[in-house]
This record gives C-alpha cells, structure tokens and sequence, in this order.
C-alpha cells in the first residue's frame, strides 16, 4: 500500500484517472462518475468512500475535455441585481444546491439593477459556457432576448409570475402581494398613506408593487399623491430620506408602505431618531420578511418572499430544459403577510378643545 501512494503522488494529479479512483474504492468507473457529476443518485456512504479516494490520489476531473466531447458545460448562469440584500442571497444558495445535487455548476454576477448591464453580464456568462440564465424581473433588454433567442438558451423569470408571458417565469404576482399590506392597513382604519420605493425605471416589480397598492386604495376612493410615492436606493439611507421627504406632506401619512425591509428598517430608524413613536404615531410596513425583520424594535410587519423555493424551482426547471425533460412554463408561488408591530390602528384626529374625532382607537 505505501508504494502504491508514493506511485500516485509521483504521476501527479494531472495523471490520476477516474479509473484509478474506482479501483481504489472497488467500485466501477460510471459510479464514480455519478458521485461527482450527479451525487443525488449515489447513496451517501459510497459518496463518502469515493470523495475519501478523490482526497487521497488527488484526483481532478477534466471538465475541459469532457465538454468537448459531450458539447455540454453542465453549467448555468444567473444574473441578480445586487448581492447586499439577503433575499437574493437566498435564492443563490437554493439555485446553488439544486444545480450542485444534480451535477451542475452555477456561475453568479450582478446587474446593480441596470438593464443594460444585465445584457452584458449575461453575455460574459453564456461566452463562458453557460447553458442556461436565471434572471430576476420580467424587462429586460431586447439585445438580451434577442442573443437567448438566437442561441437557443433557455431562461427563467424569478420574482415575477406572468402566465399569459411566452416567457417562463417562477415567482408571484407582485401587485397582489402589496396589495394584501394595504387591505390590512386599511382594515386597521389608515387613510392616509405614503410609499418609499426603489426606482420604477426598468424596474417591473417596483412598478407591480406600486400599482397594487394604488388601485387597491383607488378601491376605497382614497388617492394617493405623486408626491407621497417617494423613490429611493435600496438601502438603509434611502429609508431614512425617504421618511424625511414623507413628514414634509400634508396631510401627513399615518402608514408608510416600502417596497423592501431594507427601505422599511431605514424608516424606523429614521422614526427613533425624530421621537416618533412607530406604530403609535406611524404605522411602518416592509416587504420581503429578511432574517432580522422580526427582531427590529417588536418586530417588522411585511411580506414573506419564498425566495428559497425560487431558486430551488428555477434550476430545477433550467435543468429540465437542458436534459430534455418536461416542464412547466410558468410556477406560481405564494407570499404571506406577516403580522408584526410596526403596524396599528392611526390615532385619532384632535379637535381644537383636546377631543377625539373620527375613528375611535382601539385600546390597547
């Protein structure tokens, strides 16, 4: 056995064939294969066994030479808009596992919600070898469709559900998921409402999230001004300015409806730093539902996203596609309203001799 390991460490990675691992572990070369291109289909103890003889002979697969003779990559892109937020972090990890369990490799760049660098991170990515794209939203830049068309590359549309698109697409209707937070508020006796959004250009879910919730209080006759739908960067700062701009209306809102938790927890904060008190003198909702929004102050009342089950679904169908297996075109997932207490009934409305009007409070 000692001459056998002073053997293989003198031939070199490079020379260690699949062959030699398989002789190692007593099993044949097609099942060694299957542990490192499709592990799923192997049983576990015999994936221990055979990555055990990987480490020892040092062996590494030639995946080079392998897509030359098959023509395939084995290996799928996927273009996010940013990497700082943890719902997108989510579905990279899903897409990462699913793609790995089944022999795939996942390459990940980001577009910093740009359209036109969406276009060309995707084109890095197919030049490189990916077979098929993972995309967020459902606009996009028609030299994008345009080289997916040509190339006949498969994609998905994740964090958008379109059934009536030719594009496929696994996500949810973003107008009915902000549409579900302003019912609430409305059924908690708010009238008056403000929104801090991310920016609308090229954006198809802000553009979704907005109109959801204006027609679903156009439903009740209450309007909403240009000037209380306010657009910002996604990030705590942008939370904060939103806010600031909100407090300059009047009438001031008494519900503040963002279109992310990052946007939301900025408002908070901006909130604490004015002494105003959230949800006694201003009701504050996010969206997304992010590790921590149920640990800000009493919690955060937002949106949960299944961000996991997007990912998982969108690989599993890009790997369909690529293997020539059926699948569906469009998967409707849903969201949840998650109750927290950044939300409450609006005060009551001061007369000038110190008396009630209007609703009355709910006591608490």
């Amino acid at each position: 056995m000692p001459k056998a390991r002073k053997r293989s460490q003198k031939r070199g990675s490079g020379a260690i064939r699949l062959s030699d691992v398989a002789r190692r572990v007593g099993c044949s070369a097609s099942t060694v294969s299957r542990a490192l291109t499709m592990p799923a289909m192997i049983s576990e103890e015999m994936r221990a066994r055979i990555h055990a003889a990987v480490a020892e002979l040092g062996y590494l697969r030639n995946n080079a030479a392998g897509a030359l003779r098959s023509r395939r990559t084995r290996t799928i892109g996927a273009v996010i808009p940013t990497l700082d937020h943890a719902i997108y972090a989510r579905l990279v990890e899903a897409l990462q596992n699913a793609a790995g369990e089944n022999g795939y490799s996942l390459l990940v760049t980001t577009s910093n919600f740009d359209m036109e660098r969406e276009w060309r991170q995707s084109r890095l990515l197919v030049e490189r070898g990916a077979e098929g794209l993972v995309l967020v939203g459902h606009t996009h830049a028609p030299e994008l469709m345009a080289l997916l068309a040509g190339k006949s590359i498969p994609f998905i549309n994740t964090y958008t559900y379109r059934p009536k698109s030719a594009q496929p697409s696994v996500g949810f209707d973003n107008r009915a998921a902000s549409a579900q937070i302003a019912r609430y508020l409305l059924e908690l006796g708010h009238r008056h409402f403000g929104l801090i959004v991310g920016f609308r250009r090229n954006n198809d879910r802000v553009k979704d999230r907005i109109e959801g919730v204006i027609q679903t209080l156009a439903a009740r006759r209450i309007e909403v001004p240009d000037a209380a739908i306010v657009e910002e960067p996604y990030n705590i700062e942008g939370g904060r300015g939103g806010l600031r701009r909100l407090l300059g209306l009047r009438p001031k809102p008494t519900a503040v409806i963002c279109g992310s938790d990052v946007l939301a927890f900025g408002a908070v904060i901006e909130c604490e730093e004015r002494g105003i008190a959230v949800p006694r003198q201003l009701s504050i909702a996010g969206f997304d539902d992010l590790d921590f929004a149920s640990h800000l102050g009493r919690g955060l009342t937002t949106v949960r996203v299944p961000a996991a089950e997007m990912g998982r679904r969108a690989a599993e169908h890009l790997m369909a596609c690529l293997d020539g297996k059926p699948h569906a075109t469009h998967y409707p997932l849903d969201t949840s309203l998650i109750l927290r207490n950044s939300t409450s009934p609006p005060r009551p409305a001061r007369t000038s001799d110190g008396g009630a009007t209007g609703r009355k409070a709910r006591s608490r």
